[in-house]
């Protein structure tokens, strides 16, 4: 049965005049319908109807009588069934509580959004995640607000309380409290289910109800407390408190003050004008250094207009219980992000690096790996496209796809993962010959086995270029798709003149899944490895604005740990001589990718290279001290090309090749056995 109840309220003033709920249980269907075509209450991403992306109803399982929904993704994008539920509007203030059955196919997942405005696609106002394994996560902007428990398998009774004028969310799974948090958006307006890859659940009983607020003449309240949750144990955090008028009375004045680990801050704010409904962000300029464990911030907004007390004082506290992050020692997490200048989406991706690598700084390596411009390193890019379903996309640690706004969610859970191994830079830099030689050295922290790989790469900020190629596209344009950073006041494209890219990919050795078995002797705890590598800048490579940046990668694609350092960082901390490693190198400039085998050579190696354009080749080979031994020019070649090296009369070491594309240098390592 389903139903819709709609009451009136009287008395004080009253935002809107009703309050209103809605159920449903599934029954009032026939097994095999298409729920939003049937129904007059459901309908779906593309259609108030239905359509291509409609659910039938199911009588294979149920919590209550015989019928549910059953969702199950079937394309490798999720989807594409996609369900929505409107709410009765743009629902800013009032209590809002939603409640659904659920169970989750073992192994698989389950995962709905609530979008903030009534034109769906315009903001997501929250994200709930049920992941494989059992664990739930809400979070809202990519940011992860609360964790639980749920139980797969099994029904379970999913109930969010979410108390909109206060902007207080509490989560019960199976009517036990799982903890309240300050959401990210204080606006919804209807539920998206949408299954995502792999996700198989089902959902009955579902039900939703909303009571209007009641304003108050005058009330101030603090809604929430920002820049604290997502950080880390030992960071420093500066909070800023976010108040709202919940009264008919303008707000002109007030005091906040903020307490964390016993230590106060107050800010005093006058010559203010507050609406009714509105919001004011107080920022405050004083840090606390977050502590490992359980403990709570508060704020309290206080002296509203010179009163001593508002009309509501049950709204003037927020206390939000903080309980930090504590990284692994030594560990480093690497997001790899797919972008192009002509991806109207990929500017999210930009923000999205850029906000996490401010935030979390040498613990969060950015990699953007462009595909189809400019910035292209077709060695990345290629393997790279395969992990992901579309642009911006991307991976942490090499695990599941996310989106670049989700990135903190995977971040935050790999950061507390402790690495199998530490890893240590060291380098040279040679300013006139643009070669720098970098040492990566893996101490092992426990005894291990497997095929361990490791992989170098080296990225670039503040890149910029010329010409149309350059020009990044830009759906923000105009505000239409919401705030992006920014973005939204550039134009579409963003001309190449006001473009700088971040964390760009340049180079990459030997290639994207590292060097196979590169641990060859014993994997113990406290044993350490050193690996060297070589690259050739270009010119146009600022080595001030880079970072080097190795990988050990795990037997099973994941990536155990990173490190990521200047050269200046690098030079500082001296190179160490180890196992050469040949770069697979695919400079966007010169279009040019190239491998070196065999490893190590006996009497001739191969160096392939792959022009997409005519190019004059030429090669020099120097001894490990740096003696020109021999040098020759192979002419003009296009497409693929075996590049000889004879190597029958070279003592038994490691030598360097310099091979010359169009004035451009290339460094390789050779080994002579």
């Amino acid at each position: 049965m389903k139903r819709i109840l709609l009451a009136f309220l009287a008395g004080c003033f009253v935002l809107g005049t009703n309050a209103q709920s809605f159920t449903d249980d599934f029954e009032s269907y026939t097994a095999g319908d298409m729920l939003a075509a049937t129904s007059s209450d459901w309908e779906t991403w593309s259609s108030p109807n239905g359509g291509a992306d409609d659910v039938a109803v199911s009588a294979a399982n149920a919590h209550s009588g015989s019928n549910s929904v059953y969702f199950a993704s079937t394309a490798t994008t999720g989807g594409p069934t996609d369900l929505v539920m409107p709410f009765p509007g743009e629902l800013e203030v009032g209590q809002f509580n939603l409640e659904m059955w659920l169970y989750v196919n073992a192994g698989t997942g389950a995962y709905f959004n609530l979008q903030e405005a009534a034109a769906i696609g315009t903001a997501w106002a929250a994200d709930i995640y049920f992941l494989d394994g059992g664990l739930a996560q809400f979070t809202s902007g990519g940011s992860l607000l609360l964790s639980a428990s749920y139980p797969e398998d099994a029904w379970f009774k999913l109930r969010m309380e979410n108390n909109l004028s206060t902007n207080t969310w509490e989560i019960f799974i199976d009517d036990v409290s799982q903890g309240s948090y300050a959401n990210g958006s204080t606006q919804i307006a209807s539920i998206d289910i949408f299954p995502l890859t792999g996700n198989q659940f089902y959902m009955d009983d579902f039900s939703y109800e909303f009571t209007d607020y009641v304003i108050p003449n005058l009330n101030g309240a603090v809604v929430s407390i920002d820049n604290m949750s997502g950080s880390l144990a030992g960071q420093t955090a500066t909070p800023s408190v976010v108040v709202r008028n919940l009264g008919t009375t303008a707000i002109t004045s007030f005091s906040v003050m903020v307490t964390y680990n016993g230590e106060s801050f107050t800010q005093d704010i006058n010559a203010v004008n507050i609406a009714s409904l509105a919001f004011y962000t107080v920022n405050f300029t004083d840090s606390y250094t977050l502590l490992a464990g359980t403990n709570d911030i508060t704020a309290v907004m206080y002296n509203i207009n010179s009163v001593a007390n508002d009309d509501d004082t049950s709204d003037d506290t927020k206390i939000l219980t903080l309980n930090p992050i504590v990284p692994a020692a030594g560990k480093a997490v690497v997001a790899e992000e797919g972008t192009g200048t002509w991806c109207p989406w990929c500017v999210r991706g930009a923000v999205f690096m850029e906000e996490l690598s401010t935030r979390y700084g040498e613990l969060y390596i950015g990699i953007a790996v462009h595909n189809a411009d400019p910035m292209t390193v077709t060695a990345y890019d290629t393997p790279m496209a395969g992990l992901i379903n579309g642009y911006p996309s991307g991976v942490v640690d090499r695990g599941p796809e996310y989106d670049p706004s989700q990135f903190e969610i995977p971040f935050l859970e790999r950061i507390q993962v402790a690495p199998k191994a530490l890893i240590a830079h060291g380098g040279t830099w040679d300013a006139t010959t643009r070669e720098l030689n970098i040492s990566s050295t893996v101490t092992f922290q426990e005894n291990v086995s497997g095929n361990y790989k490791i992989a170098f790469v080296l990225t670039e900020d503040d890149v910029t270029g010329t010409g149309s190629s350059w020009n990044q596209a830009n759906t923000y344009a105009g505000g239409g798709n919401g705030d992006m950073g920014g973005y939204e006041d550039l134009p579409n494209p963003v001309p190449a003149a006001q473009m700088v890219y971040d964390h760009v990919a340049r180079f990459l050795a030997p290639s994207f899944n590292g060097v196979p078995n590169a641990f060859t002797g014993a994997m113990n705890a406290g044993n350490t490895s050193t690996f060297n590598t070589t690259a050739i800048l270009p010119t146009d490579w600022d080595e001030n604005n880079m970072h080097i940046i190795s990988m050990v990668i795990a037997p099973d694609g994941t990536i155990d740990n990173a490190f990521s350092c200047t050269i200046d960082e690098a030079v500082a901390a001296g190179f160490v001589s180890g196992t050469a490693i040949t770069s697979v190198d695919n400079l966007a400039s010169n279009n040019v990718e190239a491998v070196i085998y065999p490893i190590p050579a006996n009497d001739v190696c191969f160096i392939d290279i792959d022009l997409t354009n005519n190019s004059d080749i030429s090669i020099e080979i120097y001894s490990a001290d740096g003696k020109l031994m021999n040098s020759k020019y192979y002419g003009q070649y296009t497409g693929m090309y075996h590049l000889p090296v004879n190597t029958s009369s070279w003592s038994a070491g490691v030598y360097k090749a310099r091979v010359i594309i169009n004035g451009v240098a290339h460094a390789y390592t050779i080994v002579r056995e």
